[in-house]
């Protein structure tokens, strides 16, 4: 496995350093929880405790690009921006700190942060992650979990190209296409936040309200396996893999 060094600030912006030498404490430390690892290895998935990743769709194709292609569907976008396949690794941090969320007296803070090659401005994106965790439809409805964005949080939630999405999520198998927790990490994959998923169809909003609340999830140690549609026109629970599909439920991104 490889591992990450701790990220060097510059005045609102950091940037990822790659390299098998740097990735190991940052993958180990500042965990929540353990949950589930999908590696695919010959051909098969191997299960194992670390991190979390939803398992790339068969309806998208793997070449030649890991670039999504724009959905013919309507977004809240009039045209979804073009997501480039890879990026410098520089991120920019959202300014400022959230108010709290949640009544929980143990509070998870979370920095946010978007890759600077992408169409996408940090503090608009820290706003709609904001948002998602303070719903009370979320993670805080049962007074058991609480959350503050802060410039330094131990948890990185970060919106990243296709291919830095998987430097984050190694040794996961994002293949460009999905999003991930691993370690400390929360990893949005941009082409995801641009087009959505087919499970939610033109509900874009609604599919990045879920790939938040799922991704988090994880964080807080939940979704071990993932679950599953507990019967066919049920609302699927937010830690089935919405993604990939719905086993017969209705999509949901609550809680």
């Amino acid at each position: 496995m490889s591992r990450h060094a701790a990220p060097r600030r510059h005045r609102g912006r950091r940037r990822v350093i790659w390299g098998s030498a740097a990735l190991l404490p940052t993958l180990l430390i500042g965990s929540m929880a353990l949950a589930d690892l999908r590696p695919w290895r010959n051909g098969e998935q191997q299960r194992s405790p670390v991190s979390a990743v939803d398992e790339p769709p068969t309806s998208i194709p793997t070449a030649p690009s890991p670039e999504l292609s724009p959905s013919s569907r309507p977004t809240p976008e009039d045209t979804p921006p073009t997501i480039p396949p890879s990026g410098s690794g520089d991120f920019a941090i959202a300014a400022g700190s959230s108010k709290t969320f949640g009544a929980a007296t143990q509070v998870l803070t979370y920095t946010v942060e978007v890759e600077a090659d992408l169409p996408y401005n940090a503090e608009a994106f820290a706003a709609a992650v904001d948002k998602t965790l303070a719903d009370r439809r979320g993670w805080t409805k049962d007074g058991e979990h609480a959350f503050q964005r802060t410039p330094n949080g131990p948890l990185r939630v970060v919106l990243a190209t296709p291919a830095t999405t998987d430097k984050l999520c190694a040794p996961l198998q994002t293949q460009g296409k999905v999003s991930c927790r691993n370690g400390n990490f929360v990893v949005i994959n941009a082409a995801r936040w641009a087009t959505g998923a087919d499970t939610f169809g033109d509900e874009l909003a609604n599919y990045r309200i879920y790939v938040v609340n799922h991704e988090i999830g994880h964080s807080l140690g939940l979704g071990l396996g993932h679950a599953n549609c507990p019967a066919p026109g049920n609302k699927a629970p937010v830690m089935l893999q919405q993604t990939t599909g719905l086993q017969g439920c209705e999509a949901n991104p609550w809680p």
